[in-house]
């Protein structure tokens, strides 16, 4: 914008000081020691993939920044897996002399807090968050050490209600405490403060991944 502009210049003088000189330095070296999840750090292989590397929009400084799936960041999926598998394993072995599987559990605690006149099928499955043919097992066998029970559907006749009976809720109040020691026992880790909240916010991914399953079941089936 000053294109075409004389400016007088003077001779420097015996009291003007000189400016001090930065020394250059390599760009790769203006990412070592930063932060994961920030600049690529030196060394880093993405470097070398300027393709695969965005800009983060909120910062300050934007510049390169690790990929959400770099295994130099967090990842979602991996760590909701090893959530649940560790925790499904440590209440599997905790519960182990009751005859009672986390699944079964999960089935008699939806089962009692559902419709108190009976779950169908089907509503049982998407409350559980499961699949048909998992379901329809898991069922064959509580019925078989009468915990439930079927019923005709006063409505559908191709539906049955599935009930509790005695032993079933017994089995639950069993294990029940052993699950919520458990619950406990992990958010331990978190200040107490903050528990619920966090609870909240997995409850909002919860539902996302649920929106995604929905919205791909969709697309498949046209």
């Amino acid at each position: 914008m000053f294109a075409g502009v004389t400016r007088k210049t003077r001779a420097p003088t015996g009291t003007d000081r000189v400016p001090e000189t930065q020394p250059h330095r390599d760009p790769d070296e203006l990412g070592a020691g930063t932060a994961p999840g920030t600049a690529l750090a030196k060394g880093c292989p993405l470097r070398d993939n300027p393709s695969e590397v965005v800009s983060s929009p909120a910062s300050s400084n934007p510049g390169p920044v690790i990929p959400l799936d770099s295994p130099h960041r967090r990842r979602l999926p991996p760590l909701l897996r090893r959530a649940w598998y560790s925790l499904n394993q440590t209440f599997r072995r905790r519960i182990a002399h009751t005859g009672v599987t986390p699944d079964q559990f999960t089935a008699l605690r939806t089962l009692l807090e559902g419709d108190s006149q009976g779950m169908t099928q089907r509503s049982l499955t998407e409350a559980m968050s499961s699949d048909p043919n998992t379901v329809a097992s898991l069922l064959e066998r509580m019925q078989e050490a009468g915990w439930i029970e079927r019923k005709a559907h006063e409505r559908d006749r191709r539906a049955y209600r599935i009930c509790l009976l005695p032993s079933g809720h017994e089995k639950y109040r069993e294990v029940r405490d052993v699950a919520v020691g458990l619950q406990s026992d992990v958010l331990a880790d978190l200040p107490e403060s903050e528990r619920e909240r966090f609870l909240e916010q997995l409850e909002v991914v919860a539902m996302a991944c649920r929106r995604a399953a929905e919205t791909s079941a969709k697309m498949t089936s046209r």
